[in-house]
């Protein structure tokens, strides 16, 4: 296991705090880079459930997002952040971005291997 970036630990708990979900980031693990906007734990978890809920085969599964989808934090935790919770994030692919809409990721903090303030887009022109 590696120690998490500080730093970034404190990027992360300034989401949680503010309820912001206007941070964007680009991170670097293991050998992918993912690039969007971080959201608060819960404000995300809402999200994915809202997806879910809408699928026939994936929607009994919304219940795991949804429950602690009114709570700053997953209730079973404590402490600083340990994950990144992106949304509109993508994973950069040569000159593509997938998925193009946009995707919901969440990534541990102790596998950011580097980072960025800001994201990244490509344009065909």
């Amino acid at each position: 296991m590696s120690k998490p970036d500080d730093l970034l630990v404190d990027v992360a708990a300034r989401v949680e705090s503010e309820q912001s979900n206007q941070m964007s980031l680009t991170v670097i693990l293991q050998g992918a880079v993912i690039t969007g906007r971080l959201a608060p734990e819960a404000v995300w978890r809402q999200r994915v459930a809202e997806v879910l809920e809408g699928s026939d085969r994936l929607g009994p599964f919304s219940a795991l997002f949804a429950s602690a989808g009114t709570a700053t934090r997953s209730p079973n935790r404590s402490g600083p952040p340990t994950h990144l919770h992106f949304h509109v994030a993508r994973i950069l692919q040569g000159s593509l971005g997938i998925p193009e809409t946009g995707g919901m990721y969440r990534v541990a903090i102790k596998d950011v291997g580097a980072w960025t303030v800001g994201d990244f887009s490509y344009s065909d022109r």
